[in-house]
């Protein structure tokens, strides 16, 4: 069992974690705590510890959970959103996202710590883009991150932008139109 890293992070609640686990279709493997959450309390982005419970490295720091989003942002991806994003941004705004992201997670990481360490940046990447969720989570953070704007505005595009304010999809409820 890992000791929690970060005292800063909260306990979830029983019922974030059972929330989580069917958001996830599994249990969460590490410690973490929900960052954002829709008006309703359903999460929508987590805040994941460094190492996971079993020691292994956990390169996602910010994970999208609310399964609207994820949907909408897999239609995206799907669409060929990863490229798209990757030709629009600065790639100096891009790599500074990265970096960033490696530091803040680091950050996390008792001294002394002589296991195996995350890497790279947003999703584990060092450069470029490899998942669009992960930005967005990133972004949603609070992190000034290029790709995670580009998403933000092309879901905003298609009237599917974050709203607090709309409760979240469950399960087998039919994705935002």
């Amino acid at each position: 069992m890992v000791q929690n890293l970060n005292p800063r992070m909260e306990e979830p609640s029983s019922t974030d974690i059972e929330v989580v686990a069917g958001l996830l279709g599994r249990r969460p493997q590490g410690r973490f705590n929900v960052l954002l959450r829709r008006d309703d309390s359903s999460p929508v982005v987590l805040s994941n510890e460094p190492l996971l419970e079993s020691g292994r490295p956990m390169p996602t720091r910010f994970w999208l959970v609310d399964r609207a989003l994820v949907i909408a942002i897999g239609t995206l991806e799907s669409e060929g959103g990863v490229k798209a994003a990757e030709a629009a941004v600065d790639p100096d705004q891009l790599r500074a996202a990265h970096d960033a992201y490696g530091v803040e997670r680091e950050s996390l990481i008792p001294p002394g710590h002589d296991g195996p360490r995350p890497f790279g940046g947003v999703a584990g990447t060092r450069q470029g883009v490899k998942c669009l969720h992960a930005h967005y989570a990133n972004y949603l953070a609070g992190a000034p991150d290029p790709v995670g704007v580009w998403v933000a505005d092309r879901l905003a595009e298609r009237g599917q932008a974050y709203d607090p304010t709309q409760p979240a999809k469950r399960r087998g409820e039919p994705s935002p139109t």
